[in-house]
């Protein structure tokens, strides 16, 4: 039995980074919102008790600032099972299945490395637990598209692809789900929404801040993996899908899938990659790396919609801003009336800001103020206010569904697999990394659009 509402969670690496940073206050909320499961199970090479556990999820929630209230703080703590142990010894999963008692659908969440999911899920089936309950699984979903391949197939070993929910925690975010929501819940986007009134879209995920001490981690994954397969190509997929026939989950995911099906593969002539100077003395990183801490690109998707249609997407690290957006571009007029002879006015343009804020413009033209009849830009301006929305953080939303069983949020298999095979030509084949000042746009021969990125301050 894989539907309906899980009975038990099953946390391996509790004692991780992930688990203290993001995973713990979500186990918090979901209690005080009565989500949680009565039976919380972390499993962890840690030799800890539960009482240990019980103090260091206390610490991890004061660590994050959220305020305690001690009713909600005991009902978690009376929950939680401990289990200690290796990944890849059998005791270990016999000790899981008898702390886990009688329940009957748990979700297994790997907050794990990757190199560890395999031994996981080949305990887990050496017990029965995956022939009743649900794995998770934290991206990467591989190197490569061979090892995404690989991991696949072992997943699917012991799980069916409805049990399996690949977790990325943008498809989370608030300002991420109102791409798709925006789109389709608004008539009149749709005759203008192709190739025929949309002349290119821009993408663009800066952060100003380095690696951050991660060098260990970073220098083996790089912009391209970290963001780029995963993040950027399922907010291109948001922003290019068809609507979708129902809002069930495969009919979701089956038009993000066919968007990165159309894909064009990356062109490595069309492709840059920069690292910020002085990233190759950050603790961990190796002293000739080639790691790339910057992306631009150019691409295409071949469909009926959107042929002929130029995608730049850019991300890095050590950039002036910290910045997740998408720009559309509108094509010209036919023909430019009332316009400045002294300054041309830029087409029209609508931008979805996910990060810092979660804004909407449309950049659009109105006469100018005075006798002459003159255009000017005029910003029409939705501002989420996410203090009043009610929403969740990303990582509480998605660990709600996953006990839930719905996995429109999650990857899917075939997904996975079209997005390393979009990455994979320039995985394989690409110039050096150019280096980049801390606090510039990437490096001097960024690949740019016809009329350049558009200034992430709203300017052009």
């Amino acid at each position: 039995m894989t539907t309906g509402r899980a009975d038990a969670l099953v946390l391996f690496g509790i004692t991780g980074d992930l688990a203290a940073k993001k995973l713990l206050s979500s186990l918090y909320q979901l209690t005080a919102r009565g989500r949680l499961p009565a039976t919380v199970v972390g499993v962890a090479s840690t030799p800890w008790d539960v009482d240990e556990l019980r103090n260091h999820v206390r610490t991890s929630l004061e660590t994050n600032g959220v305020e305690i209230d001690e009713e909600i703080f005991a009902t978690l703590a009376s929950s939680l099972r401990y289990v200690a142990g290796d990944y890849q010894d059998a005791e270990t999963y016999l000790r899981l299945g008898a702390a886990l008692g009688e329940a009957q659908l748990p979700v297994c969440y790997l907050a794990i490395p990757p190199s560890l999911f395999a031994d996981v899920v080949e305990g887990l089936a050496l017990t029965g637990l995956n022939e009743r309950g649900r794995v998770v699984l934290e991206k990467p979903f591989g190197r490569d598209l061979a090892s995404a391949r690989e991991l696949n197939h072992t997943l699917h070993q012991h799980f069916p692809e409805e049990a399996i929910f690949r977790i990325d925690h943008f498809l989370g975010k608030e300002p991420v789900q109102n791409l798709m929501v925006f789109r389709f819940a608004n008539s009149i986007l749709e005759p203008v929404w192709n190739r025929n009134y949309i002349d290119s879209v821009q993408i663009t995920m800066a952060e100003s801040f380095g690696i951050e001490g991660r060098g260990g981690f970073y220098d083996k994954i790089g912009t391209l993996r970290d963001v780029v397969q995963n993040h950027l190509l399922q907010v291109v997929a948001l922003l290019a899908m068809e609507p979708p026939v129902s809002e069930t989950p495969d009919a979701l995911r089956d038009e993000r899938v066919k968007v990165l099906t159309a894909m064009q593969p990356f062109d490595p002539a069309k492709f840059v990659r920069g690292q910020y100077s002085g990233y190759r003395t950050e603790p961990g990183v190796e002293a000739d790396s080639d790691t790339e801490t910057f992306v631009a690109l150019r691409t295409e998707i071949d469909s009926w919609r959107w042929a002929g249609v130029p995608w730049y997407i850019r991300a890095g690290k050590g950039l002036p801003a910290t910045v997740t957006e998408a720009v559309i571009e509108f094509k010209r007029p036919a023909r430019l009336l009332f316009g400045d002879p002294g300054c041309e006015p830029h087409p029209n343009h609508l931008r979805f800001r996910m990060k810092p804020d979660d804004c909407i413009t449309l950049e659009m033209q109105a006469k100018k103020p005075g006798d002459a009849l003159l255009s000017r830009s005029v910003p029409l301006q939705l501002v989420n206010d996410e203090h009043a929305s009610g929403g969740h953080e990303a990582y509480e939303r998605l660990l709600d569904d996953a006990l839930g069983g719905d996995n429109r949020l999650f990857a899917r298999q075939d997904g996975v697999e079209q997005a390393w095979r979009i990455v994979q030509p320039v995985l394989e084949h690409h110039s050096p990394a150019v280096p980049y000042e801390i606090g510039t746009w990437g490096p001097p021969d960024v690949l740019m659009p016809d009329g350049g990125w558009h200034d992430i301050e709203g300017g052009f």
